[in-house]
């Protein structure tokens, strides 16, 4: 394929793919439960993070997770007590458990109460074409409150070569803003042309197959070449492709 017809080919599949179908079997339907700036965030962040496996499960835990919060993500955040914590004993997916999931309660509330919550500290430390300096600076803010050394493996850090794929995603639903209906577009200070493509191994194999990737391992060295790649096709929204090479990969076995 030509650049142009390549182009053409992975604006039609995204269009083919960024529907309200979408939501019906990925876990961004997770923060379209809610409608208040900060049950989104929280609930769209918590749910990415434990997006790896079955989808099935990861929606499943996604929903059990809002649950043992009330189904009122901030509120829960911002009051809750120790005992309200004790309700989280039983969760588990995978290997983020309940101890992971009670520092994530606690981490958010101090994010909430001491740095203007999730958007105000992702937006710092952003580059005009890469959000990935500030997802490592997240890191450091997520973890300056007492911590258990285990828990800092479900927390990517892009500047110790990770593609930190789960944050990438997160950043994707709550900036890109096209009114489809999939991605919710709630931050506004942060450009959709700073985003960078999820990258999985659906996403990975596809854009190897389609010549936008030559790095085997999907880290984060694949993708600043991933996003150089898509930038040519679109430097306003990049991400966009996100669904085109993750719907050929899941969907189309391509």
């Amino acid at each position: 394929m030509t650049k142009l017809e390549l182009k053409d080919f992975l604006d039609e599949k995204f269009i083919q793919y960024n529907t309200l179908d979408f939501i019906d079997s990925d876990p961004v339907q997770i923060p379209h439960l809610f409608s208040q700036k900060e049950d989104i965030e929280i609930a769209g962040f918590l749910s990415a993070t434990i997006a790896w496996g079955n989808r099935k499960m990861i929606i499943k835990n996604s929903h059990r997770m809002m649950d043992l919060m009330g189904n009122t993500p901030y509120d829960f955040v911002m009051s809750h007590t120790p005992s309200d914590l004790e309700r989280l004993d039983s969760f588990v997916h995978r290997t983020f458990n309940a101890q992971d999931l009670s520092f994530f309660i606690q981490s958010l509330k101090n994010i909430y109460q001491n740095h203007n919550g999730l958007e105000s500290v992702y937006s710092k430390n952003q580059e005009p074409e890469s959000l990935q300096k500030s997802i490592s600076e997240f890191k450091k803010v997520f973890f300056e409150i007492p911590h258990h050394y285990r828990t800092q493996k479900h927390v990517s850090d892009p500047m110790n070569n990770s593609a930190a794929k789960r944050i990438n995603m997160f950043l994707r639903w709550m900036v890109r803003q096209d009114n489809k209906g999939v991605d919710l577009g709630i931050w506004k200070t942060i450009s959709p042309a700073a985003l960078s493509c999820p990258l999985d191994v659906h996403s990975g194999n596809v854009a190897r197959k389609l010549g936008l990737l030559s790095r085997k391992q999907n880290d984060a060295k694949a993708l600043a070449e991933l996003d150089a790649q898509l930038r040519k096709l679109d430097p306003k929204d990049p991400a966009k492709y996100d669904f085109a090479l993750f719907g050929l990969g899941v969907f189309e076995g391509f």
